[in-house]
């Protein structure tokens, strides 16, 4: 094997030295072009391939769009082939998007809902046929419900009863459906959602009809008995009406609060009623207003109104007169036969006569404006009552301090002007739109509030505060009587150490000139005076104290200050 191969590679050696250049280019070009083949045959192999959403393609591109937004809103990434057809990555987000498609009716009238099912039917028999189909349908189905967000498993059930002869016999196809919901879903209380589910059947299963599905939850809850939930949503509505007007009324009393606060304060305006009545039912109100004609406008640059409206306009007019006049003829009848007129009618014959009429009919055109309009909802009375405490002030006497009487404060209060009450009010009735055709009721009222506890705890800090200011005051007078106690008690102890220190500086000063004296004389007479070593020493001492005080005034003043200052 090894000699093959070295014989393998020395023949391909000679032929590449043999090779010219052009030949070995063109080998590396055909070696280069093999490896890109390879790499882009395989990143095309190793591809994501695409799930189409609907097999039908969809030509209109209002539809179309619209269906590549709602799957952009859930983030699933799609592509639109030439011929229309939509597809997604994966087969579990085709049967997601599908359900969403349906129950918001966004798959095409053109499409066929058994398009939306990809089934595959191997049969042999009719009847394995129709079992297949039934089986398949209902899997198809439960995926597509699983696949929905808010249900985590579902059961279904279908019964397709064979075709009979006659249609009074044909039993109708039935469907059930139990759902078992996510955690924190909605699902068993939105009605959009249980509808979507019940479209999705519909499409699914051919000649099914509303009343013969059955949509429960795990607890046995039958979630698509609309009928007997509109009790239920008529309560709904009534909550989400109160709400609104719950909200409308919070609106009205931010508003006019944070205004009357602004001008009397947090603290004065305090309560704020509002009742807001609304009338939510839906109203069709037809009107049909009769208005004159303007012949001429009226001239702007005219000081006065020259301009001409009459209340109709003459479409047409006829005037028929009829006079007669001549003798009257009172006819009988024929020959041999009285006439029919009465008695007194034949005195009147052979009389003369005078008859005339005259008839005019004119028609009129007048001005008609209709109006048709849905109202709701409509609001109704505005009920708004607002108290407002007056000033409350603290009186002071001559020296300017408070008035204390009974342990308190005392206190004076003043009341709102009645015209500044009735600013008030003129401003809260611009606020809520009044109108008094319509019953509204606005009541500013200066009603005094108990400020009984703020009173306590303001007059209780005051006291306080004073009793502090007092205690303290007491203290800094008997700081300064025992400051001034110690002063003139250390002034007393220092003259009196001084007087001492004078005595004793005498009496030594005493004793040393009776020895010094005593030595002076045994000198003079001659004698020997024997001096111990302490009073060698005590009298050097004061030789150099002598000296230096001599010499150095100003040190030892320094030095005796010190000393005094020690002791």
């Amino acid at each position: 094997m090894n000699e093959w191969l070295k014989r393998f590679v020395s023949q391909i050696s000679g032929l590449w030295g043999k090779w010219t250049i052009m030949q070995k280019l063109i080998l590396g070009g055909v070696v280069a072009a093999a490896v890109v083949g390879v790499v882009v045959l395989l990143s095309v192999s190793s591809a994501p391939s695409m799930v189409p959403l609907i097999d039908t393609p969809i030509t209109d591109e209002t539809q179309r769009d619209a269906i590549i937004v709602r799957l952009n809103q859930e983030n699933v990434h799609s592509s639109v082939s030439s011929g229309g057809v939509i597809s997604v990555q994966d087969e579990a987000t085709a049967r997601r998007m599908r359900s969403i498609l349906i129950r918001e009716d966004l798959i095409p009238q053109s499409v066929d809902p058994w398009a939306l099912f990809d089934i595959e039917r191997w049969t042999v028999t009719d009847f394995e046929r129709n079992v297949n189909k039934r089986r398949a349908i209902i899997e198809e189905v439960r995926q597509h419900i699983k696949a929905i967000d808010d249900v985590d498993d579902a059961s279904v059930v279908v019964n397709m009863p064979e075709t009979t002869l006659f249609t009074a016999d044909q039993n109708e196809v039935t469907a059930s459906v139990v759902i078992y919901p996510k955690p924190g879903s909605d699902i068993s209380t939105n009605r959009k959602k249980v509808e979507g589910i019940q479209k999705i059947l519909k499409f699914a299963v051919e000649g099914l009809k509303d009343e013969n599905i059955t949509i429960a939850d795990s607890s046995g809850t039958v979630l698509n008995d609309f009928e007997g939930m509109k009790e239920w949503d008529r309560l709904t509505r009534i909550e989400k009406e109160q709400k609104l007007i719950a909200q409308l009324e919070a609106q009205y009393r931010a508003k006019i609060l944070n205004a009357l606060q602004q001008i009397y304060g947090i603290d004065r305006v305090r309560d704020l009623n509002i009742k807001i009545d609304m009338d939510m039912s839906d109203k069709s109100v037809q009107q049909r207003d009769y208005l004159p004609t303007t012949i001429r406008s009226d001239n702007p640059e005219t000081p006065y109104d020259d301009s001409e409206v009459v209340p109709s306009v003459t479409l047409s007019s006829e005037t028929s007169t009829t006079r007669w006049q001549g003798t009257g003829y009172n006819p009988e009848g024929p020959a041999g036969v009285e006439g029919q007129t009465a008695p007194a009618y034949k005195d009147m014959s052979n009389l003369y006569g005078l008859s005339e009429q005259s008839i005019v009919k004119q028609n009129e055109l007048v001005g008609q404006r209709d109006t048709t309009e849905t109202v709701s909802p409509s609001m109704g009375r505005r009920t708004v009552s607002v108290n407002i405490d007056g000033i409350w002030s603290k009186k002071r006497d001559e020296n300017g301090s408070f008035v204390i009487k009974n342990g308190t404060i005392e206190r004076e209060y003043q009341a709102i002007p009645t015209e500044e009450l009735q600013s008030a009010t003129k401003a809260v009735q611009d606020a809520i739109g009044y109108q008094k055709a319509r019953g509204d009721s606005v009541s500013v009222l200066n009603i005094r509030f108990d400020r009984t506890l703020q009173f306590e705890k303001e007059d209780s800090a005051y006291l306080q505060k004073k009793q502090t200011e007092q205690t303290v005051l007491y203290s800094l007078i008997a700081l300064a009587v025992i400051l001034v106690a110690f002063i003139i008690y250390r002034m007393i102890t220092r003259e009196l150490e001084r007087r001492r220190r004078l005595r004793e500086e005498e009496l030594l000063r005493k004793h040393q000139m009776e020895r010094e004296k005593t030595l002076w004389e045994a000198e003079q007479a001659g004698m020997e005076v024997s001096m111990s070593v302490e009073e060698r020493k005590r009298l050097e001492l004061q030789e150099n104290a002598i000296n230096m005080a001599k010499e150095h005034p100003e040190d030892v003043a320094l030095l005796i200050r010190t000393w005094l200052m020690e002791e």
